[in-house]
């Protein structure tokens, strides 16, 4: 499995506003091909939001950032220092933290 993560600042874009426009958007992320679970994150004294991605291989990841959705986030005017960080999840430890396990086919 693969993890992507996701940060930004807002530009001229209230907090308010962007809190209810994920909860519009949240659905749309269900029908990513291969993503497992996606966590909307957010820090609002420092001003940076984003996301957690957890997607069930490389391949999955690399369509989902060739895509629409990504291109969109990516290229938002109202999001500034877009950055991505990518990492591989470490199954056992990840497991017995009560992560789950994804068999492969």
């Amino acid at each position: 499995m693969r993890a992507l993560i996701i940060n930004f600042n807002l530009k001229n874009l209230s907090v308010e506003d962007f809190k209810a426009q994920a909860h519009i958007d949240a659905m749309i992320f269900r029908n990513v091909a291969g993503l497992i679970s996606k966590y909307f994150i957010g820090d609002d004294d420092k001003n940076i939001y984003g996301g957690i991605y957890i997607f069930k291989d490389s391949e999955s990841l690399e369509n989902y950032k060739n895509g629409g959705i990504f291109n969109f986030l990516a290229n938002h005017e109202n999001f500034e220092n877009f950055q991505t960080h990518e990492h591989d999840l470490i199954d056992g430890p990840s497991i017995i933290a009560g992560g789950i396990s994804i068999p492969m086919a």
